[in-house]
């Protein structure tokens, strides 16, 4: 048998339910996994690249359900303010400056350190994602890509991010041999008319594609939108028949039981986004509550401006703890359920499951290697606990998307990481002068 990829000697953590497969074997052909098993008992298999694993937890690629990849450029801007502050007075001014290019820039060096901490799979929300778009088909990542719609009372805008998304979305929907996928990014209901809500609605649903959008985010958010429309803002979308299996909720921090139980209703998936929500102090959603409710729940880093990394480990560590400590229970988001939101779930919070997020026979190989021959991962009683409790970003060693390796030994291959690094340091500069 001939195969294109073959990593022999890992341990394997499916993630399909099944159990952990010592001294295990994945073999790749073309841009999908033809075998998953044990090395004892497998075929014979002739392989142009041979993987030797031994040490190496094999796992489905990471799955980013909320970002926006771009802001790397913002790194370590407006630190410690609350939101209001910081968005009014800091980011916004930022953005209004950055051109295409700074977008790619900025995007590059997001999807650079993704690789470099296993994400395989990122949902961006962003303006100018065809920018976006440029830098993940070069560094062969997979992603879901939103562009950002907002009116913030000016209809105009509106009308002509509306338009700028249904474009994108024509001509980037399936691109990159089918790595890339396109949602529409209406902002927040405290952002959109329910007017241009409606639309995105109908034009998302007439296109094919899913919507990803901000949700209840803060206190203030939500008092704004019931003070303008006498609604919550799930009630809002919903009495406007916005609410539908694919859309993407980011955050859903400030939600009542009713609300919970609408979204888990109509199949809404939940963007859990615990760093960012610690960070700028906006509450803890309760997760426990929508995953009793049945709702697919993934995991998000949010920007590096409100992160501030693009870490899904780190954040996977910080989903788990969040809830412990908000319950009280210890026993809340055990290990492995948050390594299954992390790759998994993840995945179906994206529509991309049939595809991704676990490792098995037929399915895309999305790959990535954790090296397990460190202190602070030894001794190994629990594979999954090592990973969501002790593991960093730093710990990957391997990453394949599509069949193509990405990155081996924790080299890059794809694009040259110092220069993606110089670049963005460079033009993070100049648009602060600007």
């Amino acid at each position: 048998m001939e195969a294109d990829i073959l990593i022999r000697g890992c341990t394997i953590l499916p993630m399909d339910g099944k159990l952990v497969i010592d001294k295990g074997l994945i073999v790749i052909e073309n841009d999908r996994i033809s075998y998953v098993g044990k090395v004892a008992g497998a075929p014979k298999i002739r392989a142009e690249n041979v993987i030797e694993a031994h040490g190496k937890v094999a796992v489905p690629g990471l799955v980013n359900c909320h970002t926006h990849a771009a802001m790397t450029l913002l790194r370590g801007i407006g630190e410690d303010q609350d939101l209001k502050k910081w968005l009014n007075e800091t980011i916004w001014p930022l953005e209004a400056k950055l051109k295409p290019s700074d977008i790619y820039d900025g995007a590059l060096l997001g999807c650079l350190e993704m690789i470099k901490s296993g994400t395989t799979c990122f949902a961006d929300m962003y303006f100018n994602e065809d920018a976006t778009a440029k830098a993940v088909e070069e560094t062969g990542l997979r992603a879901v890509l939103a562009p950002g719609i907002l009116e913030a009372g000016n209809r105009e805008r509106g009308e002509k991010y509306l338009k700028e998304g249904i474009k994108t979305a024509k001509k980037y929907h399936g691109s990159a041999n089918g790595r890339i996928s396109i949602r529409l990014g209406s902002h927040a209901t405290y952002s959109c008319s329910p007017d241009l809500l409606r639309r995105v609605r109908e034009a998302a649903s007439a296109l094919n594609v899913g919507i990803h959008m901000h949700i209840a985010e803060s206190k203030e958010m939500v008092k704004l939108v019931k003070e303008t429309y006498g609604l919550t803002p799930v009630e809002l979308l919903d009495s406007i028949g916005f609410l539908k299996p694919d859309v993407l909720a980011a955050h859903c921090v400030y939600l009542s039981e009713r609300e919970r139980r609408l979204m888990a209703k109509h199949d809404v998936k939940v963007a859990y986004n615990p760093v960012a929500n610690m960070k700028i102090a906006l509450g803890i959603p309760k997760i426990k509550d929508f995953l009793d409710l049945g709702v697919t729940v993934g995991i998000g880093t949010d920007g590096p401006a409100s992160n501030n990394t693009l870490d899904m480990l780190e954040s996977a560590k910080f989903a788990a703890l969040l809830q412990k400590v908000h319950y009280l229970d210890p026993t809340v988001l055990p290990a492995q359920q948050v390594l299954e939101m992390a790759t998994i779930r993840g995945a179906e919070a994206l529509g991309l499951d049939s595809d991704i997020g676990s490792l098995e026979t037929g399915k895309k190989a999305d790959i990535v290697l954790i090296n397990f021959d460190k202190p602070h991962l030894t001794p190994t009683h629990d594979p999954y606990a090592n990973i969501v409790y002790s593991a960093h970003g730093s710990d990957v060693e391997a990453v394949i998307v599509d069949g193509t390796i990405l990155m081996e030994g924790g080299e890059v291959k794809t694009v040259d990481a110092e220069g993606v690094m110089r670049r963005a340091h460079r033009t993070a500069l100049d648009l602060v002068e600007r």
